[in-house]
């Protein structure tokens, strides 16, 4: 059926008429419309979205028809809606919560078998929305998809571990070929006669420090291993760190690197070692604070005179005075301790272990370079400057 409207009309009672159809999209025209009573007809379909024209629309009743759908959000929506009945109708779907539907009084859903949510005073069920089923088809697609996507995942990850390696490989071999010479694993496992326990020095948590005896053409020297802990979370950046910051210092107070080795241990395990010159009076800590070793017997108790130490300390100074102004690199050492002060055959003081430093650029540059190791704990607790953890 149409319904004509005049504009001015502000009710209209067309109910038990047995009318049918879809609700008059001409309703429309009604903008003046208050009341409007279609009940206990046989309306069908929709409500139509043409009543959202009516936004003066006081009372509405579409009960007992054979309409169907969801209920439209305009009747929500409606500031003056103060009654409304759709009950006995074929409604589904959530039941709005605000404005009108929010009254008991003013709103009757009886009758719609298919609705859920709104008020708990309407006490209809919580609505679940169902999970739209997949076809065979698609589901053969999202199953061929994901199978590439999986693979292509796979072979990236296999690519960039690949790429890594290689690219840490390319950079030891760069960084040892800077220092005078090259040693094989072998050659340094007997140089400490198998990196036994007598010929252990130091132990830390980066690795340990063995002293070893050198035959390179001829030449024997006594020299200090310090063999990386490969199990040691950053042990690879540590060891890079070490080489960059030593790869280019030249200086009297710093320790004499005189090469690198890296490769593959007998078990298959990554073997990265730094050869120093060996320091016969040990390090600043042991005479600071000497204890005997199980290994090592005292000729007699370690001290040192106040001339002796005002001359480590600006050994110390003069080395690390390099580092910051003379150096091609600036370079922050970040762990400067005792235990890090080596001490040769004349007591003048070495320092050593650059593990954690960091290499600044020229500011003019302006650019940062961190190449401090990824470690949990950057330095040692009293002896880290500020600005190492960052």
């Amino acid at each position: 059926m149409e319904v004509g409207c005049f504009i001015s009309l502000e009710e209209l009672d067309i109910s038990e008429n047995m009318l049918s159809g879809k609700i008059p999209t001409s309703l429309g025209s009604c903008i003046k419309l208050e009341y409007l009573f279609m009940g206990r007809n046989l309306f069908q379909g929709n409500i139509s979205p043409s009543l959202e024209s009516l936004r003066g629309l006081q009372y509405l009743d579409f009960s007992e028809n054979n309409l169907s759908g969801q209920i439209p959000k305009i009747l929500e929506a409606s500031v003056y809606l103060k009654f409304l009945n759709l009950s006995y109708n074929h409604f589904e779907g959530k039941v709005p919560t605000d404005r009108v539907f929010k009254n008991i009084s003013a709103i009757s859903v009886k009758g719609n078998n298919k609705i859920c949510g709104g008020i708990p005073k309407f006490q209809r069920p919580n609505c679940k929305y169902k999970k739209p089923k997949l076809t065979v088809a698609l589901k053969l697609i999202i199953s061929i998809f994901s199978g590439l996507l999986g693979v292509a995942l796979v072979l990236s990850l296999l690519f960039l571990y690949s790429l890594r390696k290689k690219r840490k490989e390319n950079t030891l071999r760069d960084l040892s070929k800077k220092f005078l010479l090259e040693l094989s694993f072998q050659s340094l496992l007997n140089a400490t006669n198998g990196f036994s326990s007598t010929n252990l020095i130091d132990v830390g948590s980066f690795g340990s420090v063995y002293k070893g005896i050198l035959d390179h053409g001829g030449q024997v020297n006594t020299v200090a291993i310090k063999v990386l802990n490969p199990y040691y979370h950053g042990a690879s950046k540590n060891f890079i760190a070490k080489c960059e910051a030593l790869q280019n210092t030249r200086h009297q107070n710093l320790v004499k690197v005189f090469t690198s080795c890296f490769g593959i241990d007998y078990q298959g395990h990554d073997f990265n070692a730094l050869v120093y010159e060996f320091m016969r009076n040990g390090n600043l800590d042991e005479w600071l604070h000497p204890t005997s070793r199980s290994n090592e017997t005292l000729e007699g108790p370690r001290s040192l005179s106040f001339h002796q130490r005002l001359n480590i300390a600006v050994d110390v100074v003069n080395a690390l005075d390099y580092l910051h102004h003379n150096c091609y690199t600036t370079i922050v050492h970040c762990d400067l301790k005792p235990s890090n002060i080596l001490l040769d055959d004349e007591m003048i003081g070495h320092v050593s272990d650059f593990g954690l430093a960091k290499l600044l650029f020229d500011a003019t540059e302006d650019s940062f370079i961190n190449h401090s190791s990824s470690i949990e704990v950057r330095g040692t607790v009293g002896y880290t400057p500020p600005g190492a953890q960052e």
